[in-house]
């Protein structure tokens, strides 16, 4: 049923059929490895990250040899972490004591954990978490020392969460929704940073702006919750503040009735405004990377979040049982879109922040907020790219308080983006002359053929020049350009008056 279902869609959406057969076919890693050389723990640890996570296994899989190992482990280890948390089969004494103590964790030779609910989908990898610390002992000491403080103070910060949760506290205001986002993701973004300058694949100053990678973190994390809301209320966990959804109705669960629809869109509006507001320091961030499969790899994330924030937007099945997807064309499309350059990725975000302006609805007291919002992402892409012509980001980069190494990273950005615009253009022109060309052969060739195989079937093409000749006499004739004389076709046309 499902293929059905595919073949009936993509019948109508060529386009995306386009994309994913582009990306499947087309795509190039930056860089590749040859997974069958590793040792048996690493392995185990890249079919950990299969299982886990395909999205995100898909691009660390091409990052950087320097950093491929490390992120692996570091996704690894705080998924260990999440599973943790997130599974409710364990007691809390003994959660508390194993995020907070997880750090240390690492160091342990053959640690393994069999205490998750037999139904945690992530279960294996806490049963086989000793390739994981076997591997982490491996890598250069500075990577170890960043993933175990971050490690550290996730844990810590998920241990704190889970005491709230069991006394019924949750999440009350936006704050604490922010504070909870930013120990499950914002840490994610601190960590990958510090690890991607310690390579020397990304920009030094981007950790003297702790804003930019928490804004990155905030953002995936925020689209999550907004997405999972239905699944979330489902297992009894309730992620959205009350500050927000005590403005719409009296209790949480009331969001999900069907006569409320119109007022739990209104909510989801309001949450969706909140992570928008993260997009432009994301923009900026991504600015300060160095290398392309780094690039990669923190764009496609990113670039995933807008769109599937645009698919929840004013969507009422986001309080169904099935969660809000973008579909996968769309998804490889995005892909695509985000592994280029710069230019292209922030084209993608005003794309579809666009979309979601169109959606906006007046009525909605969120309205006005939601389209300055969507004017900001805009306004930022245009001050970096301008449609009317090149203009030196330094201006609105500055008045921003932003460091001059990062404004010089978007300045090259935009020399780069205008050199392979007129690249391109001195590449299209050049292609138009060869299409031509081929074209021009092609019917010469295709001509010739027609013309041999008439003749082998008897085709009297010294006929057909003869008159051709005499029409043109006779024209010359009759403008006066030549004497009249004798038909130069009088001894072809007699015999033909014979047989006739």
């Amino acid at each position: 049923m499902t293929f059905l279902n595919d073949l009936v869609y993509y019948t109508f959406h060529p386009s995306e059929l386009r994309s994913i057969a582009q990306w499947q076919i087309w795509h190039n890693p930056v860089h590749e490895r040859d997974f069958d050389a590793d040792p048996i723990s690493l392995k185990a640890c890249f079919n950990h990250l299969d299982n886990t996570s395909r999205s995100f296994s898909a691009v660390i899989k091409e990052l950087n040899p320097e950093l491929l190992v490390p992120v692996c482990l570091f996704y690894l280890v705080l998924r260990g972490l999440d599973t943790i948390e997130d599974d409710m089969t364990i007691a809390l004494k003994e959660k508390d004591s194993l995020l907070r103590d997880f750090h240390n964790i690492l160091d342990k030779e053959g640690w393994t954990y069999n205490g998750s609910g037999p139904n945690e989908k992530d279960r294996n990898l806490l049963v086989q978490f000793h390739y994981v610390v076997t591997e982490f002992q491996k890598i250069k000491e500075p990577y170890r020392v960043i993933i175990k403080d971050i490690c550290k103070k996730m844990g810590n910060g998920m241990a704190d969460f889970c005491h709230s949760a069991e006394i019924g506290k949750g999440v009350e205001t936006i704050e604490d929704y922010e504070l909870y986002c930013h120990y499950v993701a914002g840490l994610v973004g601190e960590g990958l940073t510090r690890l991607f300058v310690e390579s020397g694949l990304a920009n030094p100053q981007l950790l003297q702006r702790p804003d930019l990678y928490e804004s990155m973190g905030q953002l995936l994390q925020q689209t999550n919750v907004i997405r999972d809301i239905r699944e979330d209320r489902d297992d009894n966990r309730r992620f959205w503040p009350k500050e927000v959804w005590g403005k719409y109705v009296d209790n949480f669960d009331d969001l999900f009735k069907p006569e409320n629809r119109d007022t739990a869109m209104r909510c989801s509006a309001e949450m969706i405004l909140i992570a928008l507001n993260k997009v432009p320091d994301c923009l900026f961030y991504l600015a300060g990377i160095r290398d392309q499969s780094v690039f990669n790899f923190t764009s496609i994330p990113q670039s995933m979040a807008i769109a599937t924030l645009n698919a929840c937007f004013r969507n009422p099945k986001l309080f169904d049982p099935k969660p809000v997807k973008i579909t996968k064309g769309e998804a490889c499309q995005l892909m695509i879109e985000s592994s280029q350059n710069l230019q292209i990725l922030y084209n993608t975000f005003k794309e579809r922040a666009r979309k979601l302006h169109k959606k906006n609805d007046p009525m909605d007291p969120n309205f006005i907020k939601v389209s300055m919002a969507c004017g900001q992402i805009e306004q930022f892409i245009e001050s970096i790219f301008p449609t009317q012509g090149p203009r030196v980001a330094q201006t609105a980069a500055t008045t921003n308080g932003d460091t001059p190494a990062l404004v010089e990273e978007l300045t090259e950005h935009q020399k780069k983006a205008l050199e392979k615009k007129k690249q391109e253009e001195k590449e299209s022109k050049q292609d138009m002359m060869i299409m031509m060309a081929a074209v021009m052969i092609f019917m010469l060739i295709l001509a010739s053929m027609m013309m041999g195989v008439a003749y082998y079937f008897g085709a009297r093409f010294d006929i057909v020049f003869s008159e051709l000749g005499n029409g043109l006499s006779n024209l010359l004739t009759d403008y006066g350009l030549k004497s009249p004389s004798a038909s130069p076709n009088a001894n072809v046309q007699k015999p033909l008056q014979r047989e006739l």
